[in-house]
């Protein structure tokens, strides 16, 4: 029996973005409890979001702001959901060329807007490819899962 649903939404362009999305996946699905479900912005949508019990957000930085397949992800779900998914635990990575700031202010506003609760500060992967990324955001998908799985999240 699952304890809830981790709604994983990842803009992964190039192959190392994809290694941190198969990354944040595996170490959320190491639970065992919870279902993982882990989809690209462009496959998620309202029903995905409805069905979770918490949601990790990823995506690049793309000229200082989050990536257009994100945003369109909030475009087509922002208003179906808001009422409904108050409260929803998140997290957010973001893979920074730069500093990410821009990237993190955007995707705090919405995220403030739909009044969602943030289990950590973003996590912010800057600067050149390191290869302790990839360990960071699994880590962030076994905390997530494993919080949803102890009920405390």
């Amino acid at each position: 029996m699952t304890r809830g649903r981790l709604l994983i939404v990842v803009h992964a362009p190039s192959p190392n973005t994809r290694r941190l999305f198969d990354a944040v996946a595996a170490g959320a699905s190491g639970s065992g409890g919870v279902e993982v479900v882990a989809r690209s912005p462009f496959e998620a949508g309202p029903d995905d979001v409805m069905a979770a019990s918490g949601i990790i957000l990823g995506t690049t930085e793309n000229l200082g702001y989050m990536s257009g397949a994100l945003k369109d992800f909030f475009d087509r779900t922002y208003y179906a959901v808001l009422e409904e998914k108050q409260g929803l635990p998140c997290a957010l990575y973001i893979r920074a060329g730069h500093d990410g700031t821009g990237t993190r202010r955007a995707v705090e506003s919405i995220v403030t807007g739909l009044r969602w609760n943030w289990v950590q500060d973003p996590m912010v992967l800057r600067g050149d490819w390191q290869d302790d990324f990839e360990q960071q955001v699994e880590e962030l998908g076994m905390y997530l899962a494993a919080g949803l799985d102890a009920g405390v999240l």
